[in-house]
């Protein structure tokens, strides 16, 4: 000590209050194990953090000794904060990086109690490292996309799945409800390869899922529409108009109806509409002589006919 005291000069006012500054620091540096003094900080009446401040400012304005400098910096003074926390988070990110695969940590990620999650996310702003080369290497030299240029929780999802591929779990096994690290990476994929989000990704994207094997879904076949009934456009005859007569004397009218062999009308079921049933009625069949008629008839009438009649419940056509 005596000899720091005779090298500083103590004569000199100025040099005397610097001596007092240095020795405020090193009894801090002494006790605390660090000389990173937080600005309001007093070691007893000293204004310690000013102080040290001051310094900093000097040394960077070119104004310092370099044999004061040299005396600080074996107090282990750091001139730029900014550097020592950059130095500092590095080390946790490569942690997160081995356990997640991305650097593109959630802002409450804290890893080796460092919140290396607000730190990444404050470095991706815009400007964040200008005149910082250095520190963007250091970045990269860990993960190449920490920076990338979709959303951190789109890269998140993309490393996880990629790791994945890579560690031959393969695409099929991905599935939804596959989960990692709290992310749905199944549900997550098979959105990606909806046809049409497939052709809204943009930047990139799609060629990074096609570098790890993944493909859009095929398009679904277009629904074939079926063709519309033909509708009804031949004569009625005698027959069918007293056919319709008595069916819906039966019952209500109804939108389908068939006869056992489907074989009036073309050979297909007969349909129509309530409106063509109302149209039935008004062509005023005399039913019951209709029905008389063809009762007369039996003889002649086809099995065809007869198999109608016989649905329309006419009991005399089985009694024969």
């Amino acid at each position: 000590m005596v000899a720091d005291w005779v090298s500083f000069n103590v004569i000199d006012t100025e040099r005397q209050d610097w001596a007092r500054g240095w020795a405020a620091l090193k009894r801090f540096a002494e006790r605390e194990h660090h000389a990173r003094v937080p600005y309001g900080h007093r070691e007893g009446a000293a204004p310690l953090g000013q102080w040290v401040a001051e310094q900093r400012g000097a040394y960077g304005a070119g104004q310092m000794t370099g044999q004061r400098a040299q005396r600080l910096e074996r107090l282990g003074m750091v001139w730029c904060l900014a550097d020592e926390r950059f130095q500092e988070n590095p080390e946790a990110a490569k942690v997160y990086y081995a356990d997640h695969w991305a650097l593109c940590a959630p802002r409450s990620a804290v890893v080796l109690s460092r919140p290396v999650g607000q730190w990444l996310s404050n470095l991706r702003r815009a400007g964040a490292l200008g005149g910082r080369p250095e520190w963007e290497a250091a970045l990269l030299a860990v993960d190449k996309d920490w920076k990338p240029l979709w959303s951190a929780e789109r890269q998140r999802h993309y490393a996880a799945l990629r790791e994945l591929v890579a560690d031959g779990e393969g695409r099929a096994d991905v599935l939804p409800g596959f989960t990692v690290h709290g992310m749905d990476i199944g549900k997550w994929l098979a959105r990606q390869r909806r046809p049409e989000v497939w052709q809204a990704l943009a930047g990139g994207q799609r060629e990074c899922l096609e570098r790890v094997g993944i493909t859009p879904l095929a398009a679904p076949a277009p629904v074939e529409q079926a063709a519309p009934a033909e509708p009804f456009t031949a004569p009625m005859s005698a027959f069918e108009r007293g056919v319709a007569a008595r069916w819906c004397s039966t019952g209500p009218a109804r939108a389908l109806w068939s006869f056992p062999g489907g074989m009036w009308r073309g050979s297909r079921p007969v349909t129509a509409s309530t409106r063509e049933y109302r149209e039935y009625r008004e062509y005023r069949v005399k039913l019951g002589v209709w029905v008389m008629n063809q009762k007369g008839r039996r003889a002649e009438l086809t099995a065809d006919k007869l198999a109608v009649l016989a649905a329309l419940g006419l009991d005399w056509v089985r009694e024969g």
